[in-house]
């Protein structure tokens, strides 16, 4: 086998799964009547001709980013996050606590301090989920998706309560939000929303890659994940680090948390996370968990996201049909990932094409 045969076999695979979406997901666009290259123009095209829109995808890929690299670290150390949601809600209560209960220190200090606080309230809710599956082998889908609603439901609960703009209170609106943070915690703005948190995802992926890649810590959570018997028997252990991915996992999405209140909506109010830790899951799964593929991964699915935002006036599509384009790409992605790691359909591939080029050399 050739090493051309495997580079071309993994791009029709792959060129296939991008088909089979846009198929699949011309199918439903016709069920529901709509036209079909209308709506992909405005969800694809349309949010890249203009400035305007194009920061407000730039915005959306910041947390997707963040995200989906934790998401990665957990993926490749052997345990799925799909609790990032609630971990990153945590992170905003983290960050917005310390915000409000020192809004007169100098920016250079509140601002890491409130950030570091999102990534440690982050990080111990993704260690709930790790310690039980490293210890009493609980499933981390169970532990994750009850996290979630545990989380969800403390987050709006703070808002309510404890959290309440005193504003709010006192007109007797209640409108679930906090007061308005400092100016000594907000991380400024590059043009329009675009803000500087930006770089922040840009550097993390570097991180990353590093970690995971460059350092012996990320061999061993990659051998824990790739091959849990041999990473036993080479000494690794093996629980230790998958709890570690997860407290990392868990920090990247409270970071997130608090990069969005920080850069973009400067108080905490409901509905902030926006499903950005679902969708990160599918983020780091079409970036092939790798920090360099998550990068532009990212981009894509903001384009998503937020192109769907315009589908309802311009085309008459309700914006969750990006909901249902997600689910497809997932069950594409796991499909074409299960095609690619199986060797034996590869080498029948191989033997089909060395027959077929045989026998039309042979006619020559």
């Amino acid at each position: 086998m050739t090493k051309n045969f495997k580079i071309a076999y993994k791009i029709v695979i792959i060129m296939l799964a991008i088909l089979s979406t846009i198929f699949l997901s011309s199918a439903i666009l016709a069920i529901l009547g709509a036209d079909i290259w209308k709506t992909f123009y405005t969800i694809v095209i349309t949010p890249l001709t203009r400035v305007g829109h194009l920061t407000e995808v730039f915005v959306r890929a910041v947390p997707l980013c963040i995200i989906a690299l934790g998401v990665a670290v957990a993926y490749r150390s052997g345990i799925v996050n799909i609790g990032a949601e609630g971990q990153m809600a945590m992170g905003i209560l983290g960050f917005t606590s310390v915000a409000l209960a020192l809004p007169d220190l100098p920016k250079p200090i509140l601002l890491p301090f409130a950030l570091l606080a999102g990534v440690v309230t982050g990080g111990l809710w993704g260690f709930i989920p790790g310690i039980l599956k490293a210890k009493l082998q609980v499933s981390e889908l169970l532990s994750t998706v009850m996290l979630n609603y545990i989380a969800a439901q403390f987050y709006s609960f703070c808002l309510r309560v404890p959290m309440l703009d005193p504003a709010e209170a006192l007109s007797g609106a209640g409108t679930p939000q906090s007061a308005r943070l400092s100016a000594n915690v907000e991380i400024g703005r590059i043009t329009g929303r675009l803000h500087y948190g930006i770089f922040i995802a840009l550097v993390l992926a570097i991180l990353v890659y590093f970690f995971l890649w460059k350092t012996s810590f990320g061999y061993k959570m990659r051998a824990s994940g790739s091959e849990r018997r041999a990473a036993r028997y080479g000494g690794i252990s093996v629980p230790s680090y998958i709890t570690l991915a997860m407290v990392i996992s868990g920090a990247f999405a409270g970071l997130a948390g608090g990069v969005e209140i920080a850069a973009v909506h400067r108080r905490a109010i409901e509905g902030v996370t926006n499903n950005y830790g679902f969708s990160a899951v599918v983020v780091a799964l079409f970036g092939m968990l790798h920090p360099f593929g998550i990068i532009p991964a990212s981009f894509f699915f903001a384009l998503l996201i937020y192109g769907s935002t315009l589908t309802p006036r311009a085309v008459g599509v309700p914006a969750n049909i990006v909901d249902v384009m997600q689910g497809l790409i997932i069950i594409v992605i796991v499909t074409a990932q299960m095609v690619l790691q199986n060797t034996y359909l590869e080498d029948k591939v191989w033997h089909w094409y060395s027959q077929k080029r045989r026998i039309k050399e042979e006619k020559k």
